[in-house]
Order: structure tokens, then sequence, then C-alpha cells
């Protein structure tokens, strides 16, 4: 089948799997929708498909207020075909206050051959990329937050509403008031909704991260996970609510800093892993070895707030149990985290690198492992993981577990893991056939434990 044939079929029928993977153009009213829009289906030679709903607003198309595209999962169809557009797009995506050369500074490439490549590989230019990004996602505040108009501006990267009022009346047709139908409730917590495509295992990564959970700082129920964070000099809270029926989770979250909310956003997308096309990596799984009767449906990285937090975790976690690892990992947060009331933050690596660590009962080599983890982080903001080689008592397996679950990467294999090479003696598995999405090729297998 070609990917017009997948698309047709998927548009027919609704399928709620392929929400976000494309976007549906109707030529005759201009509009673009989500797979899943309840209007009448038009016929298929009036439409037309995008993989992004940036694409469609670069060709004249307007998002669908009934099924509003700014809602739909996060597609990424692009995922393993190029890293450094893939990265481009992510960093477009999630930091909306940086300039197109900022960015291609971020990305060690030039500014010109930056947008040469981003326009040869999507079709579009970084800079009206991330404006339609903007545009999408300050629609979503409005459509479903209680902030003002001016905070919109401010959260997507407009600065300023006059600024948001002429672009988005001139992408959409509508202005920000005209979007904002419903009066604007008063209420303390920023109110969203986070979309997936299923299936989504969420008592799989409930139960996951509840194992791990660090007192005070974490909190995990039979539907929601909530924590406690800090990002740049932003401090904040957030709750997610598993709401299955609607294939979403509902977003409760505290800033001090509205500026931050893109980012933070994007985290918590990241945590909970809800970008997954499970169709084509349960497919890749299959092809793997993995039986169809011992596959797990819908399983999802669970994700660690931070690579600090995560280097932390496992340095802290080398060689012992899960329970012992998170109680060491607790005791650090209550001695050295920051709190205020009955609120715990976990310790940035300034109030690691000079103490004496002396509460953790482990070997003092790998007390000054993670004094010089700290050390390393602390001076290097923007370092990459691999780096992380340099320091004594940091090996393969450390730098792999933060990357699967502190940059959430697909495609890390934890080979030389125990519990992974007792499951290979089990089950024939080429993990070869698994890339680019071998970290849940990992996690079945742990699941199988």
């Amino acid at each position: 089948m070609t990917a017009t044939d997948v698309y047709q079929q998927a548009r027919l029928s609704r399928d709620p799997r392929f929400d976000g993977s494309f976007f549906v153009a109707v030529k005759t009213t201009k509009i673009f929708c989500r797979t899943i829009c309840p209007a009448t289906l038009p016929l298929e030679k009036n439409v037309e498909y995008f993989v992004m709903a940036q694409q469609a607003m670069q060709h004249g198309y307007r998002p669908c207020l009934r099924c509003r595209p700014d809602s739909a999962p996060h597609s990424n169809a692009w995922q393993g075909v190029l890293t450094t557009v893939n990265r481009a797009s992510h960093l477009l995506h999630s930091y909306h206050e940086l300039s197109i050369s900022e960015i291609a500074e971020k990305l060690g490439i030039g500014d010109r051959y930056f947008r040469q490549l981003f326009q040869a590989q999507l079709g579009i230019s970084p800079k009206q990329f991330q404006l339609f990004d903007q545009i999408l996602f300050a629609k979503h505040l409005l459509h479903q937050s209680n902030l003002s108009i001016e905070q919109v501006a401010q959260s997507s990267g407009f600065n300023n509403a006059r600024r948001l009022q002429i672009q988005m009346k001139k992408a959409t047709g509508l202005s920000p008031s005209q979007v904002r139908k419903q009066q604007r409730t008063i209420d303390q917590d920023i109110q969203l909704t986070m979309a997936f495509r299923p299936p989504y295992n969420w008592p799989h990564l409930r139960d996951f991260m509840a194992v791990r959970a660090i007192t005070m700082v974490e909190e995990i129920n039979a539907d929601s996970y909530a924590r406690f964070f800090t990002l740049g000099d932003c401090k904040g809270w957030f709750q997610a609510r598993f709401d299955e029926p609607n294939n979403q989770f509902k977003l409760r979250i505290k800033l001090d800093n509205i500026k931050y909310l893109t980012q933070v956003l994007r985290n918590i997308e990241r945590v909970l892993d809800v970008s997954a096309d499970m169709q084509a990596i349960q497919q890749q799984l299959k092809l793997s070895g993995i039986p169809d009767e011992r596959l797990t449906e819908g399983l999802r990285l669970p994700g660690i707030w931070n690579p600090f937090e995560a280097g932390c975790r496992a340095i802290l976690g080398q060689q012992i149990s899960v329970k012992a690892a998170i109680n060491l990992v607790t005791q650090l947060v209550c001695e050295l985290g920051e709190k205020s009331l009955d609120v715990q933050y976990f310790p940035k690596a300034e109030n690691i690198l000079n103490h004496d660590l002396s509460f953790l009962k482990i070997p003092e080599s790998r007390r000054q492992t993670l004094r010089d983890f700290a050390t390393w982080c602390h001076h290097h903001l923007d370092g990459e993981i691999d780096d992380w080689f340099t320091i004594k008592g940091i090996g393969a397996w450390t730098i792999a577990y933060a990357k699967l679950r502190g940059l959430s990467s697909p495609d890390i294999w934890l080979e030389s893991d125990l519990v992974i090479k007792n499951q290979l003696k089990i089950y024939s598995i080429d993990s070869e056939q698994a890339r680019p999405w071998r970290s849940y090729l990992t996690l079945q297998l742990w699941n199988l434990a």
C-alpha cells in the first residue's frame, strides 16, 4: 500500500490510532482536519494530505474549529529519517523564544545550510514552521486554558498580544478573542489536555514510575501522575490525569514564570511519551522476534524530568536493587533538595558538587562519582550525555539508561543489562530488526521478566 492508500483508509475509518500522524486538507473549504474530525467526510478528489499541521498552513489551509488540529497528538513522522532535521523541528517546537540563528548554532551548523536543509526535507522554511507552530500553540491555549490573551502571547513566543492578534488573524482569519468564545474562568491552575494515539498502556507506566517515585517530589495515584519540578529559573508543579475514553491526559499546571509553559509542556509530552506511534513500533518489535502472544501493547517509555536527575538516579542505582536505589535518591533529595513548606524539588548540581555526601551509605568512590558528575553538569549546561564517559565511575550502562529515560531516546538497546541478558536466553531476538525503536524492545523484555 502507498502512503496515500493508508491515509485514505485511516480517514474513511476515522481511526484514532492515526490521529496526529497526518492531516486532511479539504480543497473546497480550505480547512484542514484531524483524522477523527466528526464533520461529514469529503470526496477523495477534494482532499490532500499533509504530515504536519504547519505544512497545511503553509499551503493556505486554516485549522478546523471542530476537531482542532492544534490539540492533536504530536507526530514523529520524520523520526529516524534525518537526525539534524528531527533535532531542528524539536527545538523549533519547544523553544519559541529562540531565533533561527540561535537554533542553527545549537545544531552546530550554519544558518544558511540550516534553512536549505529544512526547506528541502519538509517543504517549509524554519521561520514559517516556527511561526505556524506558535500560532497553533496559542490557539490551543486560547481554547483550553484560563490564561489572558496577553499571557497566551507571552507563553507562545509572541511577546505581546498585538503581535499575536496580527499573526493569528493573518493565518486563521480569526482574532484571539474570536477563537476564545467562552468566558474565561478565574483559576490559579493552567488546565489543558494532551492527546495521545492509542493504545496507551497506562497501568504499566504508572506502576513502573510508582516503584521509582521520589517521596514529596512525585505523587502517583490510580489514574494520575504529578510532580514538582524546576526548569531554568522556573519552579512549578503538574498533574497529568489519564483519560482513556478520550485518548488524552488532563493536565493541571502551576508555574511561577509563564514564559516557560511551552518547554514544560514539551517535557511532559516526553515524560509521558504521548507522541509514540505504537502501530509502527510494535510492528518492528514483532520483526525482531518478540512473539505476538508475548507482546504487551501500548508500552510507553517512562521518562525522567531531565538528564541530570536521570544521571543521579543511574549512578546511585549501579549494582543494587531498584528499592535500594530509590531509597538513596530520596535521601539525596531530602538532604540537598530545595524545600518550601510541603514542596520538595530535586537538587541542582551546585547543591551536590561540594558536599561530602556522608549521609549516603555507599562506597566513597561512588560518592566521588556523583560529585564529579554534578561538577561536570554544572560547567556544561548544554553538554552531551556521551561526554559523561570522561567521568570516572560512569560507564556504558549508566549513559544508556540516562538517554533512555532522561532524553527518552527511542533507539537505546541495553543489552548489557542483567535482566536483558537473561531474557535473551529465553527469546531469540534480533535487536537490529527493532531499529529505530530498540528502547521499546528493552522495555518489552523488562516487562517479560
